[in-house]
Parts: C-alpha cells; sequence; structure tokens
C-alpha cells in the first residue's frame, strides 16, 4: 500500500469516527436540552403548588375563625336557652 491509498484511507476512517463523535454528541446535548426543559417544567409546577398551597392556607385561617366565631354564638344561645328554662339537647 503506497503512502497515497494509506492516507485515503485514514481520511475516511477519520471522517467516520467524526461523524459518529457528532452523532453522539448530538443525542447528547440533545438530552440535556430535555432534561432542561423538563427541569423547567417541573419548577412552574412547583411554583404553582405553592401558590395553591398558600392560598389553602389563607383560606383554613378564615375557615378557623368562622368556626370560632360560630362556636363562640352556639355557646352563647345555649346559655341563653338555659337561662330562659329551655333544654339546649332538644
Amino acid at each position: 500500500m503506497d503512502g497515497t491509498t494509506l492516507g485515503t484511507v485514514l481520511a475516511a476512517v477519520a471522517g467516520l469516527v467524526g461523524s459518529g463523535v457528532v452523532w453522539i454528541g448530538k443525542r447528547g446535548e440533545n438530552g440535556v436540552s430535555r432534561f432542561n426543559s423538563v427541569t423547567d417544567q417541573i419548577q412552574e409546577d412547583n411554583a404553582t403548588l405553592r401558590e395553591q398551597l398558600s392560598k389553602r392556607d389563607e383560606l383554613i385561617g378564615v375557615l378557623q375563625d368562622r368556626r370560632s366565631t360560630d362556636i363562640e354564638t352556639i355557646t352563647k344561645l345555649r346559655i341563653k336557652v338555659i337561662q330562659l328554662g329551655g333544654d339546649p339537647d332538644q
């Protein structure tokens, strides 16, 4: 084999290897892009869920206040019924 043929064969092999490296690199790049996209989506969902959780906690606070007020009102009414001579359990 002379030098020209050997050079041509080596160039062809290098081209094939280079193509393989580019293909593998592009697959890795696509994988990283997909991973970043999924991570971004998870962070957006997490922010939305945190907001919903905050609103839920505020609503729970309001409902607890209402419950306390209702219990106080019921207790006052039971006392009034007893004072008027009735049975509050009927």
